[in-house]
C-alpha cells in the first residue's frame, strides 16, 4: 500500500526524490500514509479545491477496503 501512495505521489510533482510517506497508525484503527514533498510542489498534490488529494484518498481506501484494511492519506 505504501509503494501505490508513494508511486502516485511521485507522478504528480516535479521533484519525485523529495516525496517521502511514512506509515503511521492511529488510535481508531487506521493507517495514515502521511506524504511529504517540497513546500512549492504541495500545490501539485492537492490539486485544485483537493480534488487530487481525494481522488488519490479514493483510489487508497478502495485497494484497502478489498484486502480488509482502513486507510487514509494525508498530506503533511
Amino acid at each position: 500500500m505504501k509503494r501505490l501512495v508513494e508511486f502516485i505521489a511521485r507522478s504528480l510533482v516535479d521533484n519525485p526524490d523529495a516525496v517521502k510517506v511514512e506509515n503511521v497508525p492511529s488510535a481508531d484503527g487506521y493507517t495514515v500514509y502521511e506524504v511529504s514533498c517540497d513546500p512549492e510542489e504541495k500545490g501539485k498534490l492537492i490539486g485544485r479545491a483537493g480534488r487530487t488529494a481525494k481522488a488519490m484518498r479514493t483510489i487508497v481506501r478502495s485497494v484497502g477496503a478489498r484486502q480488509g484494511k482502513k486507510v487514509t492519506v494525508e498530506i503533511v
